[in-house]
């Protein structure tokens, strides 16, 4: 009979402080998924629903709108309208997913249904 050793390998990281590379330039998997989990992004309707209406968000918008729509999501909500000063988004929070835009003159003739909460910024 062959006998079978076992032996424990310790574990090292991959990357040592000896090679000068700072923490903060080090991501580990779960803070880039977790990133990843906190984008919102565009569907193809949006995009062309954004482009034909002239409808432009800065980045600091869209990071407010992004965070809060998370926030709306972490509380339950499933599928809100965020209305912003320009503009007003419907967004799929379980998806995070932006599904369909409009400026805020349309939205003054509009009923929006299958919403279950509103973030107003």
């Amino acid at each position: 009979m062959n006998k079978i050793t076992i032996q424990h390998v310790p574990f090292r990281p991959a990357l040592t402080p000896k090679h000068n590379v700072q923490e903060t330039q080090i991501k580990s998997f779960h803070e880039h998924f977790r990133q990843a989990q906190q984008e919102l992004k565009i569907s193809k309707h949006a995009s062309e629903r954004m482009q034909e209406r002239n409808i432009e968000i800065s980045e600091a918008e869209w990071q407010e709108v992004t965070d809060r729509v998370f926030e709306a999501r972490d509380k339950g909500v499933k599928q809100p309208l965020v209305l912003m000063e320009q503009a007003a988004l419907i967004v799929s929070a379980k998806n995070a997913t932006v599904i369909t835009a409009m400026d805020r003159y349309e939205t003054k003739s509009q009923l929006f249904t299958n919403i279950d909460g509103t973030i107003v910024l």
